[in-house]
């Protein structure tokens, strides 16, 4: 499962998603991991989460976001859960990019039994991208993603 995130500047977006990574250690019974672009937020998680500053390792661009998880899940085959925080400044916003990223991230999901949850927003409205083409672009995302999965059944 992939789980977006989105919201305002301000609207508590972050705080959400290191509360839900502090409630995964509940109700999932593998390795939770958290994926920043910096360690601001690393001591709000409780020490059991496995924190992963991406920016250390200069992860900037779909190839090496993709292969920084893959390698994540390599390592650590008992991981069910990845929170993932500053994704298009780790990914980029390029749209191809994004649908080649989710559409991997989705088919990573269902080969592993992996949850996914994915926090970005504040940079598409930065880039000056509307709220609704924002949604629409998701929407259409998600369905791609439906057909991929549908397609390898």
């Amino acid at each position: 499962m992939i789980q977006a995130i989105l919201g305002k500047k301000g609207s508590g977006k972050t705080k959400r998603i290191i509360n839900m990574a502090n409630d995964a250690l509940k109700e999932h019974h593998g390795s939770v991991v958290f994926i920043d672009d910096d360690t601001r937020y690393m001591f709000d998680l409780r020490h059991e989460i496995r924190f992963v500053n991406a920016g250390e390792f200069g992860i900037k661009g779909r190839g090496l976001f993709m292969g920084f998880v893959c390698g994540l899940l390599a390592q650590n085959s008992d991981i069910t859960v990845v929170f993932i925080d500053a994704f298009l400044k780790l990914v980029g916003d390029e749209p191809s990019a994004l649908e080649i990223v989710m559409t991997k991230l989705a088919e990573l999901s269902e080969k592993h039994n992996l949850d996914f949850f994915i926090l970005f927003y504040d940079e598409l409205l930065a880039n000056g991208y509307s709220e609704q083409r924002i949604w629409k672009a998701v929407d259409r995302l998600l369905d791609r993603l439906i057909e991929v999965l549908k397609k390898e059944s």
